[in-house]
């Protein structure tokens, strides 16, 4: 197992779904940036709720990076060219809406959010901007 932190655009919607025992969880598919300028696909697994809740509240392309167990793999395409393919269990996630609130409460030395962590109206902030 190699603990892997994970940095990407989401790749289309996350999805929710429930293991033959009924348990919940999700599943998503992250673009990464490979150290060779090309992108590779991360496919994730989170069984973790607040992080099932925030990939569920992310859109397709909004930026992540996440952490967890990661398994390298390797597949064949059509062409019988092998390709490098990862599987992410994912503990943790971190969004722009994060590192936005975080700079928050360094700068005003004071968390505007309530207490459970996130804004009064859920994850619906999640979609802010980057701000630099």
């Amino acid at each position: 197992m190699i603990d892997a932190l994970v940095a990407g655009k989401l790749h289309g919607l996350a999805e929710a779904r429930q293991s033959k025992q009924g348990k919940p969880f999700v599943t998503a598919k992250v673009r990464a940036a490979a150290g060779n300028g090309e992108r590779l696909f991360v496919n994730v697994i989170a069984f973790d709720g607040a992080t099932c809740a925030a990939l569920l509240a992310l859109g397709d392309g909004d930026p992540v990076a996440l952490t967890g167990a990661l398994t390298p793999k390797a597949w064949a395409d059509r062409a019988g060219n092998v390709r490098p393919a990862l599987d992410l269990l994912a503990h943790g996630l971190m969004t722009p809406y994060h590192i936005n609130r975080k700079r928050r409460v360094m700068n005003t030395g004071q968390d505007t959010a309530p207490a459970s962590g996130q804004d009064g109206d859920g994850w619906q902030n999640m979609g802010e901007p980057w701000e630099a």
